[in-house]
């Protein structure tokens, strides 16, 4: 599936690459060797969001702050807490399932599908793990789906990533609502090394790309 690149001009540790959407430079996990990872700065009016915890969202305090303080660093699945709380003075949220492994502090968590101010949107997808979640914002330009660790992309392919944690039958039941959003940016939580920042694609490219991992996911349940 053909993709485009965005965020490619970096000024002080962010990137950008279209309006009001920040991203850290890509970080490399050390439990999972070649996936690197990146943190993204929501810049609203009613106050700026972070979404997803990753190691370079240190190094890019400064360069937050200069943005405004953030309200929230939301978190999409526990597994962001191993990148230790990042040097900002931001409240932590997740989802209330997934709070127990979560070993750093927490200010919030939230349940159902819900909106925060009238522009992001909270929308639980148990499956990778039980309260991972996604974010879809609405810029007023574009629509940008954050799927989290729940989606992948690799070599142009749509993935989800099962663990032994995995409810695969929750995990389908996510996918499809997500296949079902409208969105035009997809903005996963990492990638590969070299991997793009995220993906701009028409409806009918997201419906191919999630019917892709559906596929995927059921072919993995029964090897």
């Amino acid at each position: 599936m053909s993709a485009d690149l965005f965020f490619n001009e970096q000024a002080g540790g962010l990137q950008s690459g279209i309006p009001r959407l920040h991203g850290t430079a890509a970080a490399p996990l050390s439990f999972l060797p070649g996936f690197f990872v990146r943190s993204f700065v929501l810049e609203r009016p009613q106050g700026n969001i972070i979404i997803y915890n990753a190691p370079a969202l240190s190094e890019a305090a400064p360069a937050v702050r200069g943005l405004g303080d953030p309200q929230r660093l939301l978190l999409n699945h526990h597994h962001e807490a191993m990148c230790g709380m990042p040097d900002l003075d931001v409240p932590v949220w997740v989802h209330e399932r997934d709070l127990p492994k979560v070993a750093m502090p927490v200010s919030g968590t939230f349940g159902d599908r819900q909106m925060i101010d009238d522009d992001l949107e909270i929308i639980p997808i148990p499956g990778h793990t039980p309260g991972a979640t996604a974010f879809l914002w609405d810029i007023g330009t574009h629509r940008c789906l954050f799927p989290g660790d729940s989606l992948w992309v690799k070599d142009g392919s749509w993935r989800a990533v099962p663990l032994a944690e995995s409810d695969r039958g929750a995990y389908l039941e996510s996918l499809a609502l997500m296949r079902d959003l409208e969105f035009d940016l997809l903005v996963p939580w990492g990638g590969e090394a070299g991997a793009p920042y995220g993906y701009a694609v028409s409806k009918e490219q997201a419906r191919a790309g999630f019917e892709q991992a559906m596929t995927q996911l059921k072919a993995d349940g029964r090897s």
